[in-house]
């Protein structure tokens, strides 16, 4: 990959999927906030999004290591979303103690795990072009 960002478009895909995952951290809280059980825990897709829209802003000066923090930053996300997930079971039955955090989790973890595919098949790509 070239050092030049404007021609991949991971930094601007990095900044969107920050920008999501912070808006689904900050509603995620202040949703919990509305019912009565503020956590700070549900901020935590809010701050894999900044460090996403830091790894971004790497990006723009060294595209392969911006990029590379960032799909890192993102796996640890994704497995890190599995656990509240455990209750999506419950969620469906209508007995999840709290709702609000399946429900973000699996947003984050539908967003980390299509940023990673797009991530994967960017430097696959890059590859196959360095080749040709």
């Amino acid at each position: 990959m070239t050092t030049d960002y404007s021609s991949s478009p991971m930094p601007k895909l990095t900044f969107a999927t920050g920008g999501v995952l912070v808006a689904v951290g900050v509603i995620g809280y202040l949703a919990s906030l509305v019912g009565g059980a503020d956590s700070w825990t549900a901020l935590i897709p809010a701050i894999i999004g900044v460090l996403l829209l830091v790894s971004g802003w790497i990006a723009r000066k060294n595209l392969m290591a911006g990029i590379h923090i960032a799909l890192l930053i993102a796996l640890i996300g994704a497995l890190g979303m599995f656990m509240p997930l455990q209750s999506l079971g419950a969620l469906f039955a209508g007995e999840a103690e709290r709702p609000g955090a399946v429900i973000s989790a699996l947003v984050s973890l539908i967003v980390l795990v299509i940023y990673l595919i797009l991530g994967v098949r960017s430097f696959l790509a890059a590859r196959r072009w360095k080749k040709a």
